[in-house]
């Protein structure tokens, strides 16, 4: 028993181990190079203001890769400069036709260090490693699998300035810059890392350093997490006339198919063409399709069951429908073509207050327009859902729709998720998805991954006109979702709006298309891309060093669960040996058990702390809940935005006068002008009041000139209220001290929630936790209660746990309990936690600490 559990252990934490490589991919630097005039290109600078001496035998070790599709591949990679005069540089340079185009420079001379990277490798992560051996005198380059060297004059002495990309030190001049991208930089001694600097930020000038906290400089960043993470806007274009959009994910080319022009867009090289043509007819319900071995694009007149092409190499229509048909319409149906049978199918739509459930099909080579039999009734009549072509057929999500069809007739949001199979014309139901607190509807088009069965979809709600796009990962096996990325704003009205997802496969790009029609006849385009894989919508900018210390406290936790269980194991062994030897018990020597340093060792929050009511209640230290006067939880009524724009006005109410519109802007809708801004906060407060109404002593105003929430606190218990209660100043008690910790035991201050606005009160919050706790400790001697002295330290170590007030407090209670094996290993335990985060060793020894 006790060989499986540490094998389980083992697994546990290799496992964890495990889950941070996966996560741990789409992050870097990136570099701008010649695509933008020399002050917009990037520099870092690993010791802004100052310079490095690493010491004898070092290494300066990182991962580059280049951004492809740029057209000039020359500059400086890393410089290196010694004592101010002496460099050793690495370069790429495509200048002749050489085929070594990585090269190091010493001084002013090429060394004889040579190399390259070839083919798609160039664009893929390539570890390289410069070692300085002073031993041998030399420097010596890994490169893959591939090492080199020449001879340099090394001092263990030396002092360097590191910079990469471009570089304004000194003498030592350059804004020649690769397009390229770095992360995992790391400067080693002897083997051992001294420095390391991830570069998996997503915002600001600062990059950090995870050891020392020897934090880099950049200039003009190009974050590779905030690229997976937030849309980047590529082109905004208005078009005279209605607009129909269709795509090439081989290629990553985006067609607007205007009435008299065709537009292109690259998303690779931000490459926008206009070319024109004869006028072509484009009517309410028009969808155009690409189809790539044709090189052709479609415009479906669906009403007319006509079509016309667009031969992309002549630029000319083959024929133009001039006559609507005025009876029905299939607005936001869906399309896909199958090359196995080289037809493009059309899937449902609306109009005319009908939704449809036709399935209809045309015949490239025949030119037959056909109205499919549907052999199930699987495919509810619906529109504005998503289609995904896949193997044998397309897969189809969502929409809105009603059994019969008819729009009087008890419409509703679908959630189910079907397979079209082109071969007999059926449908499969592959599950329904559960319905969400906000109800929503699909873009056009989902993106299908076959091999992982997953698929990613644009999501919004159909009942508001200012609204936003959500990309979300869905399974294609089981009903499950999870949004990705940030959101796009976009307006909707079903007549004059359409939106649709692409991926680039050249680029490894999602790629989000909206288009909005006017009152005065023009079509809005906007382009917006998203380098995959994307990440969840929660990620926030944040402590650079939080992933190991992570992976570090789940470790720890995993090794006290594991001495634990041996203790308890021991014990039990005890026991069964007692019972067997009842009438001759052994001596027993009393010892303190393991499973009691195992508990001292850490302090881990409980989940349910005892003076919390489950009604009338909001807490904020753990899990951020709302519980209404009938204990119903009422959280998942927010959205992303309503429940931020709620802790931005509770915490400015409780810990402030109010919040004023203008910083209220500068928080939430800084990217919008100051009329967008207001229009957001009136329909965002207007709905935040509708939630609180279920609260009844919980309500928004701004009879003071700021936004403020004001809570009636005998009908309604806030955590954080109560608790800036406790750490006022007042005069505290034991009485207070246990109840702050019974909020504080919940986990810390709103743990699951990461805005950059939010980092100054979770600052405010441990530090007034940690000086409450040690303002008590002082007061009390360690002789009159050294057991709840214990757990006073154990407090204070989940908020700082290298807090030497609360080593010392808790050796010297512990001491007097007489538990001196525990004290001794809360000491050593502090020293190495000391060390590891300090790179110090902690300079007291055991005899000071309990004598100070």
């Amino acid at each position: 028993m006790l060989s499986r559990l540490l094998l389980f252990i083992f697994l546990l934490i290799s496992s964890l181990s495990g889950c941070t490589r996966v996560w741990a991919q789409s992050y870097g630097l990136g570099f701008r190079s010649f695509e933008v005039v020399q002050d917009k290109r990037t520099a870092l600078d690993l010791s802004p203001g100052t310079t490095l001496c690493p010491g004898n035998n070092f290494e300066i070790a990182f991962d580059l890769a280049f951004l492809p599709d740029q057209k000039n591949y020359f500059g400086y990679i890393l410089r290196l400069i010694g004592d101010n005069n002496r460099n050793v540089d690495i370069l790429y340079d495509n200048s002749d036709t050489a085929s070594q185009r990585f090269k190091v420079v010493t001084g002013d001379r090429f060394s004889s260090i040579a190399f390259d990277i070839t083919g798609a490798q160039l664009y893929e992560w390539n570890r390289l490693r410069l070692f300085f051996d002073q031993k041998k005198q030399q420097i010596v380059l890994h490169a893959g699998n591939k090492t080199f060297t020449h001879p340099y004059q090394v001092s263990d002495k030396t002092c360097y300035k590191i910079l990469f990309g471009a570089a304004q030190y000194k003498n030592f001049h350059t804004t020649d810059v690769p397009p390229m991208k770095v992360r995992d930089v790391q400067i080693s001694q002897d083997g051992k890392v001294k420095y390391q600097w991830p570069l998996d930020e997503m915002a600001g000038a600062e990059a950090a350093e995870t050891i020392r906290h020897a934090n880099a400089q950049t200039s003009n960043p190009v974050w590779i997490k905030k690229m997976h993470h937030s849309w980047q806007p590529l082109q905004n274009f208005t078009i005279t006339g209605p607009a129909r959009v269709t795509g090439d994910p081989a290629t990553g080319s985006v067609y607007v198919v205007g009435q008299d022009s065709l537009y292109s867009y690259r998303i690779a090289t931000g490459q926008l063409s206009v070319k024109a043509y004869a006028r072509q007819s484009l009517f309410m319900d028009n969808q155009v399709l690409f189809e790539k071995s044709s090189g052709r694009i479609y415009n479906l007149f669906i009403n007319e069951k006509s079509v016309s092409e667009l031969d992309l190499t002549s630029g000319a229509w083959n024929q133009n429908v001039t006559q609507p048909a005025l009876k029905t319409h299939f607005l936001h149906a869906n399309k896909f073509f199958s090359p196995a049978d080289s037809s493009i199918y059309i899937l449902g739509g609306y109009g005319h207050l009908e939704y449809k459930g036709n399935i209809q099909k045309y015949d490239l080579r025949s030119g037959a327009w056909m109205d499919l039999s549907r052999r199930d009734t699987l495919f509810t009549p619906r529109y504005l859902a998503s289609l995904g072509v896949a193997t044998g057929g397309a897969y189809v999500i969502g929409g809105y729709g009603s059994t019969t069809g008819r729009q009087v007739l008890n419409p509703r949001n679908l959630y189910d998720l079907l397979f079209y199979n082109v071969k007999d014309n059926t449908f499969k139901r592959i599950y329904e998805l559960k319905v969400p607190g906000e109800d929503f509807v699909f873009a056009n088009s989902m993106v299908v991954n076959e091999k992982d069965s997953t698929f990613y979809a644009l999501i919004f709600p159909k009942d508001k006109f200012a609204t936003q796009l959500q990309l979300i990962r869905g399974s294609l096996v089981k009903p499950e979702i999870r949004r990705v990325g940030s959101p796009i704003q976009y307006q909707f009205v079903d007549t004059k709006s359409f939106a649709d997802l692409f991926f680039d496969a050249h680029s490894n790009r999602f790629v989000a298309v909206t288009q909005f029609t006017n009152e005065h006849g023009q079509t809005n385009v906007a382009i917006h891309s998203l380098y995959a894989p994307p990440l969840d919508t929660e990620v926030r900018t944040q402590d650079p060093g939080m992933h190991t210390r992570v992976m570090l406290t789940l470790i720890l936790v995993a090794i006290l669960i594991m001495l634990g269980a041996i203790a308890a194991w021991r014990v039990w062994g005890m026991m069964r040996r007692t019972d067997r030897n009842v009438a001759q018990p052994d001596p027993v020597v009393l010892a303190e058990p393991e499973s009691e340093l195992a508990a001292e060792l850490i302090a881990v929050p409980d989940t349910a702390p005892r003076h919390f009511p489950a009604t009338n209640s909001i807490t904020l230290f753990g899990n951020f809940q709302i519980f209404d006067e009938q204990g119903n939880e009422i959280t998942k009524s927010f959205t992303p935005l309503l429940k931020e724009l709620f802790l931005v006005l509770l915490l400015h109410s409780l810990r402030r006068p109010g919040i004023s519109s203008e910083k209220l802007k500068e928080l939430l809708w800084f990217d919008k002008n100051p009329e967008s801004a207001r229009n957001n906060r009136s329909v965002n407060i207007a709905k935040l009041k509708s939630i609180l109404d279920k609260l009844h002593h919980c309500q928004v105003s701004k009879e003071t000139g700021y936004w403020r929430i004001d809570i009636d606190e005998k009908h309604i218990h806030v955590d954080y209220a109560h608790y800036l209660d406790l750490v006022s100043g007042k005069e505290l008690t034991k009485e207070n001290i246990a109840q702050l910790a019974d909020i504080t035991k919940r986990g810390s201050f709103l743990s699951n929630q990461n805005y950059e606005w939010l980092d100054p009160f979770k600052s405010e919050v441990s530090n007034e936790i940690v000086d409450t706790y040690l303002r008590y400790a002082g007061s009390v001697k360690v002789a009159d209660d050294p057991e709840f002295l214990v757990r006073l330290a154990n407090y204070i170590f989940y908020f700082d746990p290298v807090n030497e007030e609360a080593m010392t407090l808790k050796c010297k209670a512990l001491a007097h309990l007489g538990k001196h094996s525990l004290a001794k290993s809360t000491y050593e335990n502090f020293a190495r936690e000391y060390s590891r985060i300090y790179a110090e060793e902690f300079r007291k020894d055991m005899p000071e600490v309990m004598h100070s």
